[in-house]
């Protein structure tokens, strides 16, 4: 099995994945919408509880709604970074306490388009100041990079990466904050490079039952006969 990905809150470049390891892995998919660690920290336990078997990855992806600003319309989801370090700490430790050898891949919060948020203000908000910032979402994004590198485990910087590419502001992003589909693809993209990294990549993997082409198709019978024995 592959990951509760993830535990977090983008979930289109999961339905992405989950097509992509369909005959591989079982993707488990977690997301909750508008969490912040604080939140997720307190749930995450019974988040994974219902997730049988023995797990081979899981992604965490937070961060987004923490770097809101405390001043501004989405403070009620503000987490200060020092708390949201210990709580990334935290999720990482219940999850390698439940699946001892698990790989944790750690996604940071996207980049944040300024303009878009301006744009796409939340309805009871008219002061027209975007409630996060592309800065502040980079310093999460920093914290998470390093709690990554503390805990042993892997990292996926999505908002460095994805401000890499000409024009991502409205090419990732539809609302200033929320991922395009060609936002998730990226993801998705990273996802699965961590993956291959960490020895998970779908050539990797056994296929569950033969593939089509390996199948003699005047028998086909004969292609279940080792799985039947081994039932």
């Amino acid at each position: 099995m592959l990951p509760p990905y993830n535990i977090g809150h983008i979930t289109l470049a999961g339905s992405s994945l989950a097509n992509h390891y369909s005959r591989s892995a079982d993707v488990v998919l977690r997301g909750y919408s508008g969490y912040n660690t604080r939140w997720a920290a307190r749930v995450a336990g019974r988040a994974v509880a219902t997730v049988a078997g023995a797990v081979a990855a899981v992604t965490v992806c937070f961060g987004a709604n923490d770097a809101a600003l405390p001043d501004r319309a989405s403070a009620p989801q503000h987490v200060p970074v020092a708390e949201y370090r210990d709580n990334l700490r935290d999720i990482c430790a219940m999850l390698h306490r439940r699946w001892p050898g698990v790989i944790v891949i750690l996604v940071t919060p996207p980049p944040v388009d300024e303009d878009g948020r301006r744009r796409y203000p939340y309805a009871h908000d008219y002061s027209g100041l975007p409630e996060r910032t592309n800065a502040a979402a980079g310093v999460y994004a920093r914290a998470c990079v390093e709690v990554a590198r503390q805990c042993g485990v892997r990292a996926i910087d999505i908002w460095s990466r994805m401000q890499k590419f000409p024009g991502w502001e409205k090419a990732f992003l539809r609302d200033g904050l929320h991922l395009t589909p060609r936002g998730n693809r990226v993801l998705f993209e990273e996802v699965v490079f961590a993956l291959k990294d960490a020895n998970l990549s779908l050539e990797a993997l056994p296929a569950d039952l033969p593939l089509f082409g390996d199948m003699d198709p005047k028998d086909p019978a004969k292609s279940f006969d080792d799985d039947e024995r081994a039932d």
